[in-house]
């Protein structure tokens, strides 16, 4: 893989990190979207719809309410689609999920200190702020910005850097045996995650039962075709 496209991996995963909080918040940081899109960097959108996929069920799976902490998926999809595209097949995929999940703890990790580094500052301004300093309050609200920018890109950075040692260390080194199981672990890993997280999503009762209709007629249409 060229520097070139590194770059641009690395710029779009920065901008994809921004997405979740900060600006412009148009929904870029959803896995399906980040992956397909880092695909298509690297002429490769079947392999970042895959991750995209897997990673969209990882996310389902969480609940970004108050400071909840939980991992970032979208710049960990753009890493895992750098793996996973440098490897063939079910060793992609496999490899992919593992550098997605590792980037994407580190990405909640960040997220956590970010949120403290903020605090610290909106409550070193919070005198002037209150007094009407509008300077002040565009200040602060862009120096969230800005340290939000340079986590993402840390993150990515981080995520791309696993992403080229694990084709290093792992590529070469992994029985088919453990390619298949490996992926296996990872697709099961992601369907479970996405089932749990629709499950608390509907609950019980009404809801339940109409997501089973649909399930079972979404499932008889797919069969009759």
């Amino acid at each position: 893989m060229t520097l070139e496209l590194q770059l641009f991996l690395l710029a779009w995963g920065t901008l994809v990190g921004l997405d979740l909080v900060s600006v412009p918040q148009m929904m870029i940081a959803r896995p399906l979207v980040a992956g397909a899109v880092a695909g298509t960097v690297l002429g490769d959108l079947r392999t970042g719809l895959q991750l995209g996929v897997v990673f969209e069920l990882f996310q389902f799976d969480v609940l970004p309410v108050g400071a909840a902490r939980y991992p970032e998926y979208g710049p960990a999809t753009v890493a895992a689609v750098s793996m996973a595209h440098a490897a063939p097949g079910l060793q992609g995929l496999g490899l992919g999920t593992v550098v997605g999940l590792l980037t994407a703890m580190l990405g909640g990790v960040s997220l956590h200190f970010l949120r403290r580094v903020n605090a610290r500052a909106v409550h070193r301004a919070v005198a002037r702020i209150e007094e009407g300093d509008a300077g002040t309050l565009v200040r602060t609200h862009l120096g969230g910005i800005l340290r939000d920018a340079l986590r993402a890109a840390t993150v990515t950075a981080v995520g791309l850097g696993i992403a080229w040692e694990a084709r290093a260390v792992f590529a070469a080194t992994l029985s088919p045996t453990g390619v298949t199981a490996l992926a296996v672990a990872a697709v099961g890993a992601a369907l479970a995650a996405g089932a749990a997280g629709t499950f608390r999503l509907i609950g019980r009762g009404p809801g339940l039962r109409w997501f089973a209709a649909g399930l079972g007629g979404g499932a008889l249409v797919a069969w009759l075709r």
